[in-house]
């Protein structure tokens, strides 16, 4: 991955289907950056502010509506924006919240090749905007399975609305991260995510792996292009960025309670993965935030 582009890690679970945030704001101050989700970003009130997905650079309307797929680049930034408050609703879903084998089925194909196109980023037009930008900021009213069936419905209206335009060029390259097909490996980020909040040693996770330690982690490394400390750490900060924004609990507390045993420790990580400190991301995300 080149240097200045920052791996998100949300703090979507695996429970979770989709998370919808809602916040205004003067200006945008996330960075380049890149996550295993899908991404639907409204913005409204933001004129003259920058976009850049993948090798894709341009100034915006007063509304923008921006698909990206997962582990493409991109970032908003305020440039010569100068709106006192710019509202901003993104919608993050997980990359097999819809299954392969459902996609393919004919009345779904159009929301495949939109994810198919999702990875140069897609611009929907000012019509499709009006049509579908109410219903968005209406989402977070919905609960439950009607909250999943109305994000169906309004991808698939965004799907076959015309006018809409991809962004990167066409031999854009998205940063694929390594993949794993190794059930072991599968074993071991399964341990990882129940006891996350527990010491882990690589030892635990050699034997789970039924593997000597130096083994395994050579292993791990080849399979997954990070180390397990790593891997590790990557979980617990998706567990923290989430106990940050859902509860009130000290950054202390939410270290403690992560599996982090020293806090200087946690904010050093915190900081390096994710370019603001603990206390910066709990304030960066002060608005409305709902996990479904």
């Amino acid at each position: 991955m080149k240097t200045g582009i920052l791996k998100e890690i949300t703090p979507l679970t695996q429970s979770d289907c989709f998370t919808i945030f809602s916040r205004r704001k003067s200006k945008f101050d996330f960075p380049l950056h890149l996550h295993e989700e899908y991404e639907l970003n409204l913005i409204k009130n933001a004129k003259n502010a920058k976009r850049v997905v993948g090798d894709h650079m341009d100034e915006i309307g007063e509304w923008e509506l921006v698909l990206v797929g997962p582990n493409v680049p991109h970032a908003w930034f305020t440039h010569d924006c100068k709106s006192p408050e710019i509202h901003e609703v993104t919608i993050q879903f997980h990359k097999d919240l819809f299954d392969d084998r459902l996609l393919r089925r004919n009345q779904l194909s159009f929301i495949r090749n939109m994810f198919e196109k999702s990875s140069r980023g897609i611009l929907f037009s000012d019509e499709t905007i009006q049509l579908v930008a109410p219903r968005i900021l209406q989402l977070n009213k919905k609960q439950g399975f009607d909250s999943i069936l109305e994000l169906m419905s309004i991808l698939h209206d965004l799907s076959i609305s015309r006018n809409f335009r991809m962004l990167a060029d066409v031999n854009f390259s998205n940063y694929e991260l390594p993949t794993y097909n190794s059930r072991r490996i599968e074993k071991t980020f399964e341990y990882m995510n129940q006891n996350f909040d527990k010491p882990i040693s690589l030892g635990e996770l050699a034997k789970i792996a039924n593997m000597s330690e130096v083994s395994f982690s050579r292993f791990f490394k080849q399979r997954t292009g990070n180390t397990f400390v790593d891997s590790l750490n990557d979980i617990r900060l998706g567990h923290a960025t989430r106990m940050l924004i859902d509860t009130t609990q000290s950054v202390a507390e939410v270290a403690y309670n992560c599996g982090f045993n020293n806090i200087s420790n946690f904010n050093r990580i915190f900081k390096k993965k994710k370019n603001c400190t603990p206390k910066e991301f709990r304030d960066r995300f002060s608005g409305t935030r709902i996990f479904i």
